[in-house]
């Protein structure tokens, strides 16, 4: 058959499927396939593994289905069901993205939003791990924009099942919760305490992943060295321009990207994706928070001039 009409009828098939979840969502009754699954005996976990793939092909709500999986098997073996049907849909999905479309995105897109792809595709496994463990972006339609980078698909898969487990196991288990407190299960208060506790804890990894993708403190005397050396090193100043040009000025050969506008002027710095690059500021928190946004977005050796300018001028190293 015709690559090309191959292409047609799967994306049609995929749009239709969206499409009717789109339309059909609030008539989907979860009590309902919560009997059917149930009714199914023996073949009830392949059955729930097959509607939780198809579900995230077709953008069905899956935390909808992760508290089903809960409520259907336990908190050990529903976590397995979730995980795993959850990864499989999520690896077909990709390839999905990746059989239709990948090619024309690499051939069309430029600027900055080739930028992004670049970063996300240096980055790899560590930018899926990243958006696993903090979900900045709606599962279902990160599948398919994964599928439009080059990102290693054995790469994109592993990070995909490891990094989902802690939210898997937090929402699965609030799922067996559930149907303990309907049914009128033992134990109850200690089992809803472990709830919370693990939903806590998924909810408190945005700022762990964050605080570890800040980048690493250089030192100015170790940034004076490496200046020195003609070490090939993007020193990004990232105060405004008033602050730039006043009192305590700037360090010959930096660059003045004011935070405010980093996120937009990306395309500027592109060369240095797998480049050193130190961010400074009169102290260290705007250049932080600068080091962090440069993590998201694929830069691979990001660190931060710790106590930036103030500790510069303290030296008595020379400025413009």
């Amino acid at each position: 058959m015709n690559k090309k009409l191959v292409k047609l009828l799967l994306l049609l098939l995929v749009a239709a499927g969206i499409g009717a979840v789109i339309v059909y969502r609030d008539q989907l009754d979860a009590a309902a396939l919560q009997v059917w699954i149930e009714n199914a005996g023996a073949a009830a976990p392949l059955l729930f593994m097959l509607v939780y793939i198809v579900g995230t092909i077709f953008f069905f709500p899956g935390s909808v289905l992760t508290l089903l999986g809960g409520a259907l098997f336990g908190p050990m073996l529903g976590t397995f069901y979730n995980l795993t049907a959850a990864t499989i849909g999520a690896m077909l999905s990709f390839l999905v993205a990746r059989f239709l479309a990948s090619d024309w995105v690499a051939n069309k897109t430029g600027g900055r939003l080739k930028q992004l792809i670049n970063g996300v595709e240096n980055e790899g496994w560590r930018f899926v791990a990243f958006v696993r463990l903090v979900p900045l972006f709606p599962f279902n339609l990160l599948n398919y924009a994964l599928g439009l980078t080059r990102i290693s698909f054995t790469q994109y898969s592993l990070a995909t099942y490891v990094c989902m487990l802690p939210g898997a196991i937090a929402y699965t288990y609030l799922g067996y919760i559930g149907r303990e407190a309907a049914t009128g299960g033992e134990g109850l208060v200690q089992k809803t305490m472990l709830a919370l506790a693990l939903l806590a804890m998924v909810s408190f990894l945005p700022r762990i992943i964050g605080s570890l993708r800040k980048g690493s403190m250089l030192a100015v005397d170790e940034l004076k060295q490496r200046l020195d050396s003609d070490e090939e090193v993007l020193l990004l100043d990232v105060r405004t321009a008033e602050d730039y040009v006043g009192e305590q000025g700037h360090i010959a050969g930096s660059k003045l990207i004011p935070l405010e506008e980093l996120e937009y002027r990306l395309e500027e710095i592109g060369d240095y994706l797998e480049k050193p690059v130190v961010t400074i500021c009169r102290t260290d928190r705007k250049s932080a928070k600068a080091a962090q946004l440069l993590a998201q977005h694929g830069f691979a050796d990001v660190h931060v001039a710790k106590m930036g300018m103030t500790d510069w001028i303290k030296k008595n190293y020379p400025t413009e």
